[in-house]
């Protein structure tokens, strides 16, 4: 396939989301920043906090649209039946829930299961992709608008080990990586009917990554990420606008930092990119093999990039110049991504211990407060009006801050 480098002016990378939910994989930028400041306060047991039990598997991240969560699980006996749910974030309450029966296989590792990616929202409506590669479009009410069967069309775009790419929306259009060492492919979906924009070829080889989009007033590009490294196309017809071709990893995904105008790709430990000009390759920053991220993808708060490798060390580095400010580490393992405001870190570890770090201190980081879930948690929790929502196999949390304080 030829790939085109098109004219890349001088763009402002600056964000202009209008509300703070959490309408995606790692919030709605991607990157793991909570835009409101969560509490360091936060515990199970505040009045405000819940927990409710779920249905059947999942290492979906939730998201919330306005005051709703939005989460998928999967149950049965071949986790055949896919479940999208929705709980009122105040209090917990479920609003609906909808049962699916997989189209696609339903084989995973014991570790994953098939509710493994997490759903993604535009503000109207709530897409949940599941492992079978079965895509639902639904209203916020529940209703079903549209579904897809991947499968039924392209019966080997599957992996032994389950798939758990997270689709993204841009401009209408459902982007949809579904890679693996067979039909290897990401699709275009519109968002009105769930009709093939465009489909693209993609390299061959089990790759669990998820899309990123890079977007000001002016346009939105996906950006895919695969053992090859990265490309950005148009997500209206799928046209590439350029590529990093040096590698990157099949597990961590990419993250951009709209601050600083800058790409960050788990590539050789990793890449700091800036956009080219017109007919140019992608700009180099820099490059540190130190900064490899483990499972989790990278998350940014200020001039700061977050990383935890596979011993469970976070480290925190410039987004400027990637050089480390502290190493901290973390009690594991650790799985899911972390996620950030100004000033705090916050992980789960898989035994279900969240660890809340002060990062505001560039030079310095510590762990400040624990909080003992005492479940396995794989995901990456999402925030919204100073809470942390978090899911287990078992349970849907909400966490708050604590009373009187």
């Amino acid at each position: 396939m030829k790939k085109k480098f098109l004219l890349i002016t001088s763009l402002a990378w600056t964000t202009y989301f209008l509300n703070a939910d959490w309408r995606g994989f790692r919030g709605t930028e991607g990157n793991g920043l909570s835009k409101g400041e969560i509490p360091a306060t936060l515990s199970q047991t505040s009045k405000d906090s819940w927990k409710v039990p779920l249905p059947g598997r999942g290492l979906s991240s939730p998201i919330v649209v306005g005051d709703l969560l939005f989460v998928t699980a999967s149950s049965g006996s071949q986790q055949s039946n896919l479940h999208v749910l929705a709980y009122e974030t105040v209090n917990g309450n479920k609003v609906w829930e909808r049962i699916f029966r997989a189209t696609g296989r339903t084989i995973c590792h014991n570790k994953t299961c098939v509710a493994a990616s997490t759903m993604v929202s535009d503000g109207n409506v709530v897409v949940a992709q599941f492992s079978s590669n079965d895509i639902f479009c639904l209203d916020l009410k529940g209703n079903l608008i549209w579904l897809r069967g991947l499968t039924f069309d392209y019966p080997n775009i599957a992996n032994g080990l389950g798939m758990s790419s997270s689709p993204v929306v841009a401009q209408g259009v459902l982007v949809s990586q579904v890679e693996n060492d067979a039909d290897s492919f990401t699709f275009g979906l519109n968002l009105k009917n769930g009709t093939t924009l465009w489909k693209k070829d993609r390299p061959r080889g089990a790759n669990w990554t998820s899309p990123i989009v890079l977007k000001n007033k002016s346009f939105e590009w996906v950006g895919l990420q695969s053992k090859e490294g990265i490309s950005f196309l148009k997500p209206v017809n799928g046209e590439f606008m350029w590529q990093y071709k040096d590698g990157a990893s099949t597990i961590p995904s990419s993250a951009i930092s709209f601050e600083n105008k800058t790409l960050l790709v788990p590539s050789n430990g990793l890449t700091a990119l800036r956009t080219p000009e017109y007919g140019q390759n992608p700009e180099q920053l820099w490059r540190n093999n130190k900064l490899a991220p483990g499972t989790g993808s990278p998350a940014i708060s200020g001039d700061q990039v977050f990383v935890i490798n596979r011993a469970n060390v976070l480290t925190s580095a410039s987004i400027k110049t990637g050089e480390i400010n502290w190493r901290l580490r973390m009690k594991g393992p650790i799985s899911g991504s972390p996620i950030v405001t100004s000033n705090l870190l916050f992980i789960f570890s898989e035994e279900g211990l969240c660890q809340i770090i002060d990062i505001k201190e560039e030079s310095e980081a510590k762990v400040i407060r624990e909080i003992d879930l005492k479940d396995t948690i794989l995901c990456t929790p999402a925030a919204d009006k100073g809470s942390i929502f978090v899911r287990s196999d078992r349970a849907l949390w909400k966490l708050s801050k604590k009373n009187n304080l």
